[in-house]
């Protein structure tokens, strides 16, 4: 029999969960719950299966395993030596060995440029902070003790000690010599010693140095132009320095070796090869004669307030350069105090008129071709109409009666327009037969030193010539050369009419020690030896006879040949004329040439402007110094006095 029928508040409540029935009891009512079987059956639970959720586990497993079957075979055997390769790269570690520099000396192995052992003085500012010096005033202390010995301002010495006191590193000091840093050595362990005594600390503890090499040249700025000077990157950056870097240079080293956590293993494996040291440059220069070079047109620049001058000295028999000096110069030990106009070679990358030391080459050309003989008459009168224009010389004068040498010695334009007019019939073929004798002189052309910067100068073809070009190239406006090319003009008149093509280095000398000699340089016949004789007897003229324009060049006991040059000047930032080139040429002894001195000084605005007023010490000083330094003995013999004038109607 059914019971009582249950309250309607506890009709619907479901059995709280873990509730057991009692015998007896009914469950709820049909339709009082889902999932109630129709009838009043309880509804049965069932469980999902497991497999697919354990098929589908063991697919993930596997993939993932075999990804990392993939990824081991990869780096195992298809890509093996790779990762070796970047394992090894990580463990082992490349240090550069940098091959030592060259030197470069003068003809007598004196050094002029060469390498020395250097430091960076570094230090570490964190140890000089109060935690760990254990005092306040440590980066103070540390720049009072090693300002003297850096020649460093200590003010500036603190505030690099101070600026970041975390830092591990900054630069005390570059390129300090063995012995300051000898020096800082020292104190370190005198202070070292004090500490472990209990006195103080030592404040330059953390004070250590890098090695490096510097270049050093011993003689500051002397033939700084020649040598150039090499920059941060270590490569020559002007003359021989960039010219021969190759050679200068060496070839660096390679040391590896194995490291583990920024440490060497000490029995780990080393390979080494060895640094190449560079080849030493031996120059064809001459010490002492560079030094005479250069203090005298040094000198000469700075009296005659010029913007600057250059003196070549070259062997007549060889074409070597003695020297070649240029004022105002720089030191290549200090290049940031130099002025960036002084820096280069301006006695071969300056082009300019050289003015009256060109006639030599007109009169050469003269003689040579037969057109006139050294005691030509040549009637000169003040003014020479030609091309549209009148021609004079330097000054005003009455009708001259000069010689052909008289010309010379006199320097006139005029008689060097109307000599040269007679080299040919016509005005072209005139301008191609003192062209041609131009070009074999060297002029617009290398002169074969192949210096950084060289000008070959400028010499327009004879067909470009403007109409009163054809007058003013014989007297040497209207084209161009450099100092070099001056020089070797005169030359090759003392070498009996040969050109030999300067040159400046002698050859090298290898790791070794075995020298190498420069190839030989290349030889011109310019003018035959008889030629070249009357050209050398002329010259004397210039400098012997009261006459002459170059009598402040005379030595005594030795005879001079030379030639004086006074020329418009194109000033390099205008384009326009201004100011003078003032110059001499000239070679001595004149009647067995040893040596050619030529000296140029490029506007001049004290006192005279003429070249044998400002150039023609200047020779006699240095040639008069190389004589003796060479001790090339006079020759005895008296001048040849060749007539400078003559009478009309004789």
């Amino acid at each position: 029999m059914p019971g009582p029928a249950a309250p309607r508040g506890d009709r619907d409540r479901r059995p709280r969960q873990g509730a057991q029935r009692r015998p007896g009891e009914r469950g709820p009512r049909p339709g009082a719950q889902r999932g109630e079987r129709p009838g009043g059956a309880p509804a049965q639970l069932r469980l999902g299966s497991p497999r697919p959720r354990l098929r589908l586990i063991s697919l993930g497993l596997t993939l993932v395993m075999l990804a990392f079957v993939v990824r081991l075979l990869q780096v195992q055997a298809v890509d093996a030596s790779a990762y070796a390769a970047k394992a090894n790269v990580n463990r082992y570690i490349p240090v550069k060995l940098s091959a030592e520099r060259g030197s470069i000396t003068d003809r007598d192995g004196v050094n002029l440029a060469t390498t020395v052992d250097a430091y960076d003085i570094t230090a570490a500012p964190d140890l000089l902070t109060p935690r760990n010096a254990k005092m306040k005033d440590a980066p103070r202390q540390a720049a009072a003790l090693l300002a003297p010995i850096l020649g460093k301002n200590e003010a500036d010495l603190e505030k690099k000690l101070t600026d970041n006191p975390k830092s591990q590193y900054v630069v005390l000091a570059r390129q300090q010599s063995p012995r300051v840093w000898n020096q800082i050595k020292d104190l370190k362990n005198n202070l070292d010693d004090a500490a472990a005594k209990g006195k103080g600390t030592n404040v330059l503890a953390g004070v250590n140095r890098e090695s490096h090499s510097k270049r050093v040249y011993p003689g500051g700025d002397l033939a700084a132009g020649i040598l150039g000077f090499v920059g941060a990157d270590g490569r020559g950056a002007a003359g021989i320095e960039q010219q021969l870097n190759k050679k200068l240079a060496g070839k660096d080293g390679k040391r590896v070796y194995a490291q583990s956590g920024g440490h060497q293993v000490p029995t780990g494996d080393v390979s080494e090869k060895p640094a190449v040291p560079g080849n030493d440059v031996e120059l064809t220069i001459d010490r002492d004669i560079q030094w005479a070079a250069q203090s005298a047109i040094s000198d000469q620049v700075k009296k005659s307030q010029a913007d600057r001058g250059y003196v070549v000295v070259q062997d007549t028999r060889t074409g070597r350069l003695l020297a070649m000096a240029n004022a105002p110069g720089f030191d290549p030990n200090d290049i940031s105090t130099a002025d960036g106009d002084a820096l280069g070679n301006a006695a071969v990358s300056d082009a300019y008129e050289p003015g009256s030391v060109s006639k030599l080459m007109s009169m050469a050309a003269v003689l040579q071709e037969g057109a006139a003989r050294w005691n030509t008459q040549v009637e000169v009168p003040n003014r020479l109409p030609r091309a549209g224009r009148a021609f004079a010389d330097d000054i005003d004068h009455p009708t001259w009666y000069l010689t052909l040498n008289g010309v010379l010695a006199k320097s006139s334009n005029i008689g060097t327009i109307l000599a040269t007019e007679q080299l040919g019939k016509t005005e072209k073929q005139k301008n191609r037969i003192l062209y041609s004798y131009l070009r074999q002189f060297g002029i617009g052309q290398p002169t074969g030193l192949g210096l950084p910067g060289e000008t070959p100068g400028i010499l327009a073809k004879p067909q470009s010539w403007s109409p009163t070009q054809g007058y003013t190239i014989p007297f040497g406006q209207g084209l161009s050369l450099n100092a070099v090319q001056a020089a070797s003009v005169y030359s090759t008149v003392a070498n009996g009419g040969q050109r030999i093509a300067p040159s400046l280095v002698r050859g090298t000398r290898g790791p070794g020690g075995d020298f190498t000699p420069a190839p030989e340089p290349k030889k011109t016949r310019v003018v035959s030896p008889k030629t070249a004789k009357t050209l050398a007897e002329m010259l004397e003229s210039v400098v012997d006879n009261q006459e002459g324009t170059g009598t402040k060049a005379k030595i005594p006991g030795y005879l001079v040949a030379g030639k004086t040059g006074t020329s418009n000047r194109v000033d390099p930032k205008s384009g326009r004329y201004h100011g003078y080139t003032a110059s001499f040429a000239g070679f001595a002894p004149a009647d067995k040439p040893r040596l050619t001195v030529y000296c140029a000084v490029q506007n001049p605005t004290r006192g005279s402007y003429f070249g044998g007023q400002v150039c023609g010490p200047v020779y006699k000083k240095v040639m008069e110094f190389a004589l003796k330094s060479l001790q090339v003995p006079p020759t005895g013999k008296q001048p040849k006095r060749l007539p400078v004038s003559y009478s009309p109607g004789q």
